[in-house]
């Protein structure tokens, strides 16, 4: 359980915010015999999904264990069209999953931070932060939640399939893709 003052460090806000919340009922609580506010962890995260404040690893962990896999799948490809259709057929195909996009290795930094995915589909051949240095920055932090890795690339090099499976990437797959291969693939690592 958590009080209001845990709350409020939770979600970033001061602790009369969390307060207020509880006070007008926007966030389920109950008092303690000496008048103090607690929150069950399950109820805390219901909140923050529906206010769309970013859920700490942490808080994951103690509502649903090391096994919680988030439904958040982010695709970073700066092709926007294969994007955005490998977006609509996976949303299409897999209603339970929440897609968002990056068209660049610096968007997707930003986007992982905040939706913390469980999965990122990820273009090789990127501006910015190219697909490589992104691999090894997912691996190497806890701040975008450990997502697993589909590695998509239109590149030629037989050495490529090598590297990225030593930075520890779930699947390799070659464009052009196979749409509903993915999708499987997207539905094998979110149902794990």
């Amino acid at each position: 359980m958590y009080s209001a003052l845990e709350v409020a460090k939770l979600c970033g806000v001061v602790n009369q915010t969390a307060i207020n919340w509880i006070r007008k009922n926007h966030l389920k609580a109950f008092n303690t015999p000496g008048g103090q506010f607690r929150v069950y962890p399950e109820d805390l995260v219901e909140f923050m999904r529906s206010r769309s404040i970013q859920i700490p690893p942490e808080l994951i962990r103690v509502c649903y264990g090391e096994s919680y896999v988030s439904r958040n799948l982010i695709i970073v490809d700066d092709d926007r069209g294969l994007n955005t259709v490998l977006a609509r057929f996976v949303e299409k195909s897999l209603d339970s999953v929440s897609v968002f996009q990056a068209f660049d290795g610096f968007e997707a930094g930003s986007l992982m931070s905040e939706k913390q995915p469980g999965l990122v589909i990820l273009d090789l051949d990127l501006p910015g932060i190219d697909g490589f240095d992104l691999c090894r920055r997912i691996n190497e932090s806890d701040r975008f939640g450990k997502p697993a890795i589909v590695v998509i690339t239109a590149l030629e090099n037989e050495e490529i399939e090598e590297k990225v499976n030593s930075l520890g990437v779930y699947a390799f797959m070659k464009k052009p893709l196979d749409l509903v291969k993915i999708t499987d693939i997207v539905k094998e690592i979110l149902d794990r």
